[in-house]
């Protein structure tokens, strides 16, 4: 599947009427007063440019709009501008949105965005030489363990970015790569919960990219953390997937424990199930237990009641993991890395004191 920027239907290459035609770069080269070649020559950053001559490119190209294509550059000079982003999903929120700001940026940089999709069943040497063979570079999304083995055998010669999980404290992926402090925001809700009266916080897990125990993560670690500072022993996290339908599952068996008045869950989703759950079951949210989910989906915002959840900027994510390999890709110039948002929690309905 190839990502791309939407295009205008209709095959005329007119365009509409009133609206500009786009400008070409023979328009900069005559505005500016030179060749076409030293417009190419400026925009591609090369060294033997005057100063003078490459300002008055600049100005032409901002007066006129100019935007080069970059499917043309690409055939002109050979050079490879398309990248590989290896993912095991692409339809959970996290995955996708992290997905989307890989699009925005790399579209932007005038490179165009694959996606191959990981399954278990793949040879994975193969298909990480395959998606390298395709050159321009890889980004791979580890959020789980088949992408965070996918990581791992990528070979250290093909230019490569990441988004993880946020690894254990002063170690790092060995690539560079993107995460954002999860652990910290999981242990922050955590505490939200317990600074509301409740005695502990249950936890329904997400599958962690290290390991089959659930247990294990940085939003499984901060949580415990949070418990551990307060001195409440960490019950025994529930949870075997990603998906609603694994949140109720939980949330079933969470909601006959008359002890458990709040749950922290580690997607969404998962939460999503564990409030039908709490329904079916007639246990009140808030009133009977609090709910604190984690990424802020869209949908979130408008459950009922409104789910508390602790908001993820996984666009930006995907925005600085593309500007990393990009400072890879382009080695001559100073690529700039976004910086995503930290991690918030977003106060809603789902939240509140315990009641005795």
């Amino acid at each position: 599947m190839f990502v791309t920027g939407h295009t205008r239907s209709g095959d005329s290459s007119d365009p509409p009427q009133g609206q500009r035609k786009a400008a070409s770069i023979r328009d900069v080269a005559q505005a500016a007063g030179v060749s076409y070649q030293t417009v190419s020559r400026v925009i591609n950053g090369h060294p033997n440019v005057r100063d003078e001559t490459r300002e008055r490119v600049r100005e032409a190209i901002d007066t006129l709009g100019f935007r080069r294509n970059a499917t043309a550059f690409a055939l002109a000079s050979g050079v490879n501008r398309s990248i590989t982003v290896l993912t095991s999903n692409t339809l959970l929120y996290g995955y996708a949105a992290t997905l989307r700001g890989l699009e925005e940026a790399s579209r932007a940089a005038g490179h165009t965005l694959g996606v191959r999709v990981l399954t278990p069943e793949d040879d994975l040497d193969r298909t990480i030489a395959s998606a390298a063979d395709a050159g321009g570079g890889l980004v791979v999304i580890g959020f789980d363990r088949l992408g965070a083995a996918a990581l791992d055998r990528v070979p250290a010669h093909v230019p490569c970015a990441a988004v993880v999980e946020a690894p254990p404290p002063g170690s790092s992926p060995g690539r560079p790569a993107v995460w954002a402090d999860d652990r910290e925001a999981a242990r922050a809700a955590t505490e939200h919960l317990l600074s509301l009266g409740h005695d502990t916080v249950h936890y329904v897990a997400i599958p962690a990219s290290t390991g089959p125990r659930r247990s294990v993560g940085p939003r499984a670690e901060g949580w415990r953390q949070a418990l551990e500072s307060a001195g409440v022993a960490a019950p025994e996290p529930s949870g075997k997937g990603w998906d609603a339908q694994s949140g109720y599952e939980a949330g079933e068996k969470l909601a006959r424990d008359p002890e458990a008045t709040a749950i922290l869950c580690g997607n969404d989703d998962l939460a999503l199930g564990v409030l039908r759950a709490l329904h079916h079951a007639g246990r009140r949210v808030p009133e009977d237990v609090s709910v604190i989910g984690f990424d802020d989906a869209p949908h979130s915002a408008y459950l009922t009641p409104s789910l508390t959840t602790v908001r993820m900027d996984f666009q930006g994510l995907g925005r600085a993991a593309f500007g990393l390999l990009r400072a890879r890709l382009d080695t001559d110039r100073r690529a700039s890395v976004a910086v995503p948002a930290e991690p918030a929690l977003v106060l809603r309905e789902s939240a509140g004191p315990r009641r005795t």
